[in-house]
């Protein structure tokens, strides 16, 4: 159907669709109507994976530590191995690398965005992904790989959980102490903890009073399901009645396997996801030896975040649902006459764009599903960048299998659980087990998420200097906590649809400073309160957040819906969009100046007077 065939959209039906819809999902406890696995439910938060071995406490000193083995931890610590700094300690609460991904192993877990771009250091270490989504064991072997390839093993502390990090100004080091008795020195921290790394689950009436089996997704329990991460069959599902609670990006890939195990599977939703074409496939080796000569993977990231932002780009190389859409919203940008360039015009542009997108989207539903009650309780009414998109070639369809049920709460949620089973508008389904699809922790503290509360100069903590919103310099640095460093998308290229790209940059930046700073004898390294301040006013003079409008159906993109307030205006990051953040940040290092950070030697050591010699400062 050309774009002339299709109906004409009424726009202000959508509007007030999308209202309704919002409406009676808003609550006003917003990120506290969900629990931690804690007290009762401490057990789902155990480690089902590997067995702890023990050890002797540590109480030495390394250069560098890093807080989070998953891909900014790896990435940082191959950056720094490359750099020549070696002494580089890896601090992981999980029993190996990987973080989401050694934690994520429910059956059919993938990557969404493309894993020529997603997967880092493919290049560096050889690797073909063999789909162009790889699945979970892949993933998490090639986290396995860059450790192994980069010496990360070595000095690694696994299954730890770092309790405190504090700043010891006598010494210009940090001390570390973990929940297995370590209390060791560093240097240089660094911290990746993630947003993806803290279990929850919905706050529901009677959760706890549930006596069949139950467990998070996060922690998949094949003992009881059969199978494995691989995608053997759960064969111990047969016969069963299984409540899956949760329809994000999780479900969507795990519910076509469950669908295919159960003997009954009831999915309850409180909101749909849009689900999109995935169209995946294994990656052809000629293809891609023709593909991979040198640099191809930055060609690749470069290219993916170019046609996200907005830019000209001669060619789609990535071709995924993300490019899609933004080629879209370019394209129909690009039609305006010249004359119509204003914000407003163009904004009406975006909305059109999306709404012809969603309507596809609903459009699929109603082709593949085949009963038309589930089919009309599986659209999604909201933007398609209100929520994560999803893309799947199986979800919907698993709906057509017999014994799948969709039980559709309109916006409400679960009412209750009972002993025996899910309620949902005064009746009662009674099942053998719960799973959990209900994601992790991503609009809380900082500082709540890492487990601890960073204590820099003069005993100030993180929590304070952020106790109206984030203050960094280029989203790694913070003044008053000198050689730490933050290795997240926030307040530098802010790119969501694709994180790794955003931990890849930030781990090479960090890598040139320490470098820098150990060639030159400087035991200190901090930015200065004039610049921070400079870019959080560069931050602050943007658009604001794009994704997640308060306008959208609630979720972690718009903090469920509720005010984030003046905080939540500093969760943003280049005013000029990630790909101007990423050139920026690079001959930002590449020049060597560090503008904003100043380098001192330890005013403490006797034979290092405080003058100028001692001290560097960026211009």
């Amino acid at each position: 159907m050309t774009t002339a065939d299709r109906p004409a959209i009424d726009k202000e039906s959508l509007r007030a669709k999308y209202r309704e819809e919002r409406d009676k999902r808003l609550r006003p406890d917003g990120n506290d109507q969900y629990l931690r696995l804690t007290g009762r439910f401490a057990h789902y938060a155990e480690d089902p994976y590997t067995p702890v071995t023990e050890r002797e406490p540590k109480t030495d000193h390394v250069t560098v530590a890093f807080v989070g083995g998953g891909f900014a931890g790896l990435v940082t610590g191959a950056r720094l191995k490359e750099a020549g700094v070696e002494d580089v300690r890896i601090v992981e609460k999980g029993g190996d690398f990987g973080g989401t991904w050694y934690w994520n192993r429910y059956p059919g877990a993938q990557c969404d965005t493309a894993s020529f771009v997603y997967m880092p250091l493919l290049e560096e270490t050889g690797h073909m992904p063999t789909e162009k989504y790889a699945h979970a064991p892949e993933i998490l072997e090639h986290c396995r790989r860059i450790g192994k390839h980069f010496g990360l093993y070595d000095n690694a502390l696994l299954h730890t959980g770092v309790q405190s990090l504090e700043w010891d100004e006598a010494r210009s080091r940090w001390i570390v102490r973990t929940d297995r008795g370590d209390a060791f020195t560093a240097q240089f921290v660094a911290m990746g903890i993630g947003p993806l790394h803290v279990p929850k689950l919905p706050g529901i009436p009677g959760i706890e009073e549930f006596g069949g089996h139950s467990f998070h997704t996060s922690r998949w329990d094949y003992a009881y399901t059969g199978g494995d991460p691989s995608g053997a069959p759960m064969d111990r599902l047969a016969g069963k009645r299984v409540a899956l609670i949760g329809t994000g990006a999780t479900a969507v890939q795990c519910v076509p396997h469950l669908a295919r195990a159960c003997g009954e599977l009831y999915v309850f939703q409180r909101t749909p996801s849009s689900v999109d074409v995935r169209d995946n496939r294994p990656t052809d080796p000629e293809w891609f030896a023709g593909m991979a000569t040198p640099g191809w993977q930055q060609r690749w990231l470069e290219n993916f975040t170019a046609n996200q932002t907005g830019a000209l780009v001669e060619d789609d190389l990535v071709m995924d649902g993300w490019t899609d859409l933004a080629t879209r919203v370019r394209s129909r940008i690009m039609a305006l006459p010249p004359e119509d360039f204003t914000p407003e015009k163009m904004q009406a542009a975006y909305e059109d764009s999306d709404f012809e997108k969603m309507e596809e989207i609903r459009a699929r539903v109603d082709a593949v599903v085949a009963d038309p009650e589930t089919a009309h309780n599986l659209k999604a009414w909201y933007r398609q960048l209100c929520k994560r998109p999803c893309f799947h070639d199986e979800y919907l369809q698993a709906y057509n299998v017999p014994g799948t049920h969709l039980i559709d709460t309109d916006g409400k949620g679960v009412e209750r659980i009972t002993e025996r089973g899910v309620v949902v508008a005064g009746r009662e389904y009674p099942v053998d087990c719960v799973i959990y699809a209900s994601g992790f922790e991503v609009g809380t503290d900082y500082t709540r998420r890492a487990g601890y509360d960073l204590v820099g100069r003069g005993g100030v903590r993180l929590s304070e200097h952020w106790s109206e919103g984030m203050r960094t310099l280029h989203g790694i640095h913070a003044h008053g906590f000198p050689n730490a460093f933050l290795v997240q998308p926030t307040q530098g290229a802010n790119l969501i649809s694709n994180i790794p790209h955003n931990l890849t940059e930030a781990g090479r930046t960090i890598a040139v400073i320490v470098k820098h700073a150990l060639d030159h004898g400087f035991d200190e390294i901090e930015v200065t309160e004039e610049a921070e301040d400079a870019w959080v006013d560069l931050l602050l003079s943007g658009p604001g957040m794009l994704l997640g409008s308060p306008d959208c159906t609630p979720g972690y993109y718009n903090n469920e819906g509720q005010d984030p307030g003046p905080r939540g205006r500093l969760n943003v990051g280049h005013p000029q969009g990630a790909m101007a953040y990423f050139a920026y940040i690079d001959e930002w290092r590449t020049s060597k100046a560090f503008d904003g950070l100043e380098f001192r030697r330890s005013r403490h050591d006797p034979g290092s007077p405080e003058n100028s010699e001692n001290r560097e400062t960026g211009r």
